[in-house]
């Protein structure tokens, strides 16, 4: 396993430049969910560059690359990379800032893509050292539901040959360049929109007796809704479920007849997930009733809760520690953010991982989806050669 090792570190350092320049590449073109052309376009000549078959089209602008090794038909498991930007304008003033007005790779996207092309040309070049097939899963429209991952599904992306396991990984700018961490178990809340249209009976603000004021009802709706959390979830799942937008276009001396309220509901367990969503309906419901108006609700089904297989994080874990050292491999905590490869880890045992791109030294600190998030370029390294020495050995 050391002459392994020392293959694929050799192979990650000597094409760090070359994937260093196509995640600058990717970072200076970003492209929305569902609008990945050239994207897809640049992932395929990649591809046809290092020899690498692949399908396109897939799910929209999803692309599928294959790398045999020996014995192809015996073993396959896959590989999954997100490609969509976010609607953020770049603040960064780098030589590889976004070159599209009111879009950046403000989530990562672009190292995730970098890397799994890393991987792709170190497997290609070592494809004689494992035993069966690995996927590259370049997936399209994470940001954006109903997600691109349950479309590739739908496709046959984990048929043909069948997919053992799935793994990803996912920027992490408050970990260190050079390290990566793990959650096994519950790791990504599932994720919901709740839209409610609050209606009434509008008029002038000086004689409430003549309305019924949604914005009032409104009010106590939202109150009474943090009671679901407060006083019905078990202490023991975490929830969340906040309010970000409400909109009642009247005036100071007018009450409108309707005010809209926007917000998202998250946790992980889905039975409950299935009963926040009846409470939610339930009480609001109710309470614009008994005060005289009516509220309809549509709650938008998002991303299932991720689960990180518990088996298959340990190997990763262990397999991270001899690949990077014991002290770059770190154990990290759940959080309430969300993600469609959830989707993949209700097919088959799956693991989303963190891989660390900060560097406080260079002031690279700030949080994904800012103006200002930046990766240290290093953790492309890293990625690229992590993700090729777990496929290698998973498969052998």
């Amino acid at each position: 396993m050391s002459e392994l090792k020392t293959v694929i570190h050799d192979l990650a350092s000597r094409y760090f430049t070359e994937i260093r320049e196509i995640r600058r590449h990717l970072h200076q073109h970003p492209e929305l969910s569902k609008e990945e052309e050239k994207t897809a376009e640049f992932i395929c000549q990649t591809l046809d560059r290092y020899g690498i078959p692949y399908r396109k089209g897939v799910a929209g602008f999803g692309v599928i690359g294959v790398i045999e090794g020996n014995d192809p038909g015996s073993r396959c498991i896959a590989l999954r990379a997100d490609m969509d930007a976010l609607p953020v304008k770049e603040e960064n003033n780098t030589s590889y800032a976004s070159q599209e007005e009111g879009k950046m790779h403000a989530c990562g996207h672009d190292v995730h893509m970098a890397c799994l092309l890393g991987a792709a040309v170190i497997l290609s070049e070592a494809k004689d050292l494992f035993i069966g097939t690995v996927k590259l899963l370049f997936q399209p429209s994470e940001e954006s539901y109903p997600g691109g991952a349950i479309g590739m599904i739908n496709e046959g992306v984990l048929q043909d040959p069948e997919v053992e396991l799935v793994i990803g990984q996912h920027v992490l700018p408050t970990l260190d360049a050079g390290k990566v961490g793990f959650n096994p178990g519950p790791d990504m809340a599932s994720t919901d929109e709740i839209y409610l249209t609050v209606t009434g009976r509008g008029g002038h603000a000086a004689v409430p007796q003549l309305v019924v004021d949604p914005i009032l009802i409104a009010a106590h709706i939202i109150t009474a809704l943090q009671q679901i959390v407060s006083r019905h979830a078990d202490p023991n799942t975490p929830t969340v479920l906040s309010f970000g937008r409400i909109i009642g276009e009247g005036r100071t001396n007018i009450i409108p007849n309707e005010v809209r309220i926007e917000g998202t509901v998250r946790t992980y367990d889905e039975a409950w997930r299935k009963e926040i969503h009846r409470r939610v309906e339930a009480i609001a419901t109710s309470i614009a009733a008994g005060m005289g108006g009516s509220c309809e609700v549509r709650i938008s089904h998002g991303y299932p809760y991720l689960h990180n297989d518990e088996e298959l994080t340990a190997k990763l874990h262990a397999l991270a520690a001899d690949y990077l050292g014991n002290d770059h491999v770190v154990n990290l905590e759940p959080r309430m953010t969300a993600e469609d490869f959830a989707y993949f880890a209700q097919r088959v045992p799956s693991c989303l991982y963190r891989l660390g791109v900060r560097n406080e030294t260079r002031g690279i600190t700030s949080f994904l989806h800012s103006p200002t998030f930046d990766v240290d370029e290093q953790a492309l390294e890293t990625g690229s050669g992590l993700m090729a020495w777990l496929a290698i050995n998973l498969l052998n």
